[in-house]
């Protein structure tokens, strides 16, 4: 049996192959300005990558921000119900996914069986995501793979008292201006992603363990200032980006059952 999930977010779409329910190739690409253009390119990558034909895969599910314009798959599953059943899958233990993505964050109450039991998710602005990472990372001169190495290597940090990337960006440049070190900023802002994620937690009930996935999971500053805010340790998997594709291609492979 093999089975796919696709997961189109705004930023990146990623593509999980499941061969018998094992992981078999997974593939992460820029979406670009055309979701039905960046799946239809990683679905043909996966194939020549594989060997694989489209009529090799017994079912794909896709889910994320572009899953009803890809012209691909045989289902579309909601983001909240594949990271759940991802993270799941990947430790039966969690009971919560905290997932920051390029444009969106969500917090996800995970049950006993990896379903989606409350949520609370923030897209209406880009604040404490990957894109305001990019942003900030653009106003400190510094790569977006510096801010995590930079904003553990010491303590110490200074407030930022906006989340809205325009502000938060008029504010640093005007930190830097002041004297303020890089590392001291970039612990500042880490800290104000945190208390933004840490006050979501809180509204939809803390249940750990718990797990943080897509892009920004691999930010070790966001790890730390998470962990501290909450009081708790965070699991990260390998690859924190593909969990919503790997929730697809479970649930692909459940409808082949």
């Amino acid at each position: 049996m093999i089975t796919a999930g696709i997961d189109i977010g705004s930023v990146s779409t990623e593509m999980v192959v499941l061969k018998e329910g094992v992981l078999y190739h997974s593939i992460v690409m820029d979406t670009g300005p055309n979701s039905k253009s960046a799946v239809e390119k990683v679905f043909s990558t996966a194939c020549i990558e594989t060997g694989l034909k489209s009529g090799d895969f017994d079912f794909i599910v896709t889910t994320g921000y572009g899953r009803k314009s890809t012209g691909i798959g045989h289902k579309t599953v909601t983001e909240l119900s594949c990271h759940a059943r991802g993270a799941w899958h990947l430790n039966n233990d969690v009971r919560m996914v905290i997932d920051i993505g390029g444009q969106d964050s969500k917090v996800i109450k995970v049950s006993e069986e990896g379903k989606s039991l409350d949520f609370l998710m923030n897209e209406k602005c880009a604040a404490g995501t990957g894109r305001f990472l990019e942003v900030m990372a653009r106003a400190l001169e510094v790569s977006i793979e510096e801010l995590g190495e930079i904003a553990v290597s010491g303590e110490g940090s200074v407030e930022i008292s906006s989340m809205c990337t325009v502000f938060a960006e008029s504010e640093v440049v005007s930190l830097i201006a002041e004297g303020h070190s890089k590392a001291i900023i970039i612990r500042g802002l880490m800290n104000s992603i945190a208390s933004r994620i840490t006050g979501m937690v809180h509204r939809v009930g803390m249940s750990p363990p718990l797990m943080l996935t897509g892009g920004v999971a691999k930010n070790r500053g966001v790890i730390r200032a998470l962990e501290e805010k909450l009081g708790s340790s965070i699991l990260v998997p390998a690859n924190p980006q593909i969990i919503g594709a790997i929730g697809a291609a479970l649930i692909a492979m459940d409808e082949c059952c």
